[in-house]
């Protein structure tokens, strides 16, 4: 049961988070150059700044009470070692021109040419969010925590963590061998910033991150070093490389709203090949309209301000429908800019 003192430590860590990665948020918008708002955004309401911080620490209350409801541990993610934080910060915002280039750049400047040929799926080959190199390179999955931190102002682990939730019942649910007997699968693990949170809370577990990028798998192996039971798979997640019902846990954070909507449908055939019957599904990403209606132009602005593709038509999918036939709907979480739902897998389907 965490103390007083733990509180007081969890508070303090939490709003040095925000103060750091909101401070960069609100200067690098300062740095760069609006983009055009379409006309038919430019009348509707967009939450500010104060009602952002307030979501942002109701985001931070609930950690806190999910901790102490024992769904998960103190997290260990406070602002780490100084020197090393500015210098993400500096690689951060040396990025922003290059960024900004893009951003208001001809669409070329969006594309990754420099690839070798029939090694990725082109939906693929883009700089999305108008990152360098897209996901190729080393320096971008260096870069990648810090700029998704920034983005949502010192939340992003923290909406992370909700996925815990759900992920408690559905190991507590598994009978045979309980939850050390248990195989995850991240699908799309990028650096592993997520299954760190799996194995600080489960480090017996046994999981498994995949993802496309050998670059983002380098840092994810580099933050799961500490704890044995993990392993990495260089792959698409339409055509994974692992057996029919070969895990009882599938989890996605932030995948599919950069897949195209074919892609999706693929990735779902899939989930449900090697996820065992019975099995749980945990998926996170961005809300979509109706889900805070105050939210719902913000949504809509973001590929205009930012290059993702795939996340227009991803507002519009409907998930449930998405996730079936075969699956179950079972918790549904807002967190912040992002939801969690969790899906179960039918018993008596292939």
């Amino acid at each position: 049961m965490p103390s007083a003192l733990d509180k007081i430590a969890f508070d303090a860590a939490q709003a040095a988070r925000i103060g750091w990665f909101f401070g960069q948020k609100l200067l690098a918008s300062r740095m760069g150059r609006p983009v055009a708002v379409p006309e038919t955004l430019r009348r509707r309401p967009m939450p500010d700044r104060q009602r952002l911080l307030a979501d942002l620490r109701s985001l931070i209350a609930q950690d806190w009470r999910n901790i102490e409801a024992g769904y998960y541990t103190l997290a260990a993610d406070g602002l780490g070692k100084p020197l090393e934080e500015i210098r993400r910060a500096l690689d951060f915002f040396a990025d922003l021109s290059a960024v900004e280039r893009r951003r208001h750049g001809a669409s070329k400047e969006r594309l990754l040419t420099h690839t070798p040929p029939g090694r990725y799926p082109p939906y693929y080959l883009q700089k999305f969010h108008f990152q360098s190199d897209g996901y190729l390179s080393g320096a971008s999955a260096e870069r990648y925590d810090h700029q998704v931190e920034v983005l949502f102002g010192g939340g992003a682990a923290a909406m992370r963590r909700q996925a815990l939730v759900p992920l408690r019942g559905a190991l507590a649910g598994r009978a045979i061998g309980g939850p050390d007997a248990a195989r995850l699968l991240d699908v799309g693990c990028g650096t592993g910033r997520f299954l760190r949170e799996v194995k600080a809370n489960y480090p017996r577990l046994y999981v498994t991150g995949l993802d496309l990028s050998a670059h983002y798998l380098a840092v994810a192996r580099r933050e799961l070093a500490p704890w044995s039971r993990a392993r990495f798979i260089e792959g698409a997640a339409e055509a994974m490389p692992f057996g029919d019902a070969e895990f009882d846990v599938v989890t996605s954070v932030y995948l599919f709203h950069e897949l195209p909507p074919r892609i999706r449908r693929k990735v779902v055939a899939e989930v449900r090949r090697v996820l065992r019957p019975g099995g749980t599904v945990i998926f996170v990403d961005s809300l979509q309209p109706g889900d805070e209606p105050a939210y719902d132009a913000t949504l809509e602005l973001f590929p205009v301000a930012f290059h993702e593709p795939y996340y227009a038509s991803y507002l519009r999918e409907d998930l449930d429908r998405l996730w079936s036939p075969g699956f179950t709907a079972g918790e549904r979480l807002r967190a912040y800019f992002s939801k969690v739902l969790s899906y179960r897998r039918d018993p008596d389907t292939c």
